[in-house]
């Protein structure tokens, strides 16, 4: 039993000493004797429990996308599609600006990636955000209406999205040249009100445009 346990505790340690690494220098030049001096382990350890490099960065992410989504809260059913929408934007642009250690290591794992893809968690990514990427197609197709084409709803979701994605690549000195304004959760939240009220304008005027006689 006490070697299961040492065994499971040195995966763990392996894994999460990989979440920095690869966040501190990404995929290329990050090295597993690296990791494995910070965790305490061996090379061989890695091997056995991950396989190779790949599958132990695979891992990394897959740790650091699971962590960074468990907290979110599901938009309420209740509400109108313009109110689920706000709660999803607020929801994400916290979790960017207002960074813990998760939303840290995401958010610096993805411009890693961003910088110099990997190919590597593409099957990973998409399987995690899925859910969630359904889920905001969803409430786009609500405020458009259902006779609006499938393309159109696409190219909305893809436009909210890269606006909340678009504070990742952003340094906080860089958002308005006050980094002490930018990381309060009431500038936070401004952002994500923003975000929210061009959003919806765009998709109504969407709408409004599919819908003129």
């Amino acid at each position: 039993m006490a070697k299961r346990k040492d065994g499971k505790e040195t995966k763990r340690k392996i894994l999460d000493v990989a979440c920095d690494v690869f966040a501190e220098k990404g995929f290329r030049d990050a090295k597993i004797t690296d990791i494995c001096c910070r965790a305490g382990a061996n090379v061989a350890a890695v091997n056995y429990y991950f396989g190779d490099k790949e599958s132990l960065y695979v891992a990394a992410w897959r740790q650091v996308m699971e962590r960074f989504v468990s907290t979110d809260a599901t938009a309420p059913e209740d509400r109108s599609p313009e109110q689920r929408l706000r709660f999803v934007i607020h929801r994400f642009i916290r979790k960017v600006l207002i960074a813990d250690h998760e939303s840290g290591h995401f958010r610096r794992l993805e411009l890693m990636e961003l910088a110099s893809p990997t190919g590597l968690i593409d099957a990973a990514w998409k399987e995690l955000i899925a859910p969630r990427k359904q889920e905001l197609l969803d409430m786009i197709r609500c405020l458009l209406g259902p006779d609006i084409d499938e393309d159109s709803v696409r190219l909305c979701e893809m436009s909210v999205v890269n606006q909340c994605r678009g504070y990742i690549l952003l340094q906080k000195s860089r958002l308005e040249g006050s980094d002490a304004e930018v990381s309060t959760p009431e500038r936070a939240e401004r952002i994500a009100e923003h975000i929210t009220r061009f959003s919806i304008a765009g998709i109504i005027a969407i709408r409004d445009r599919f819908n003129r006689p």
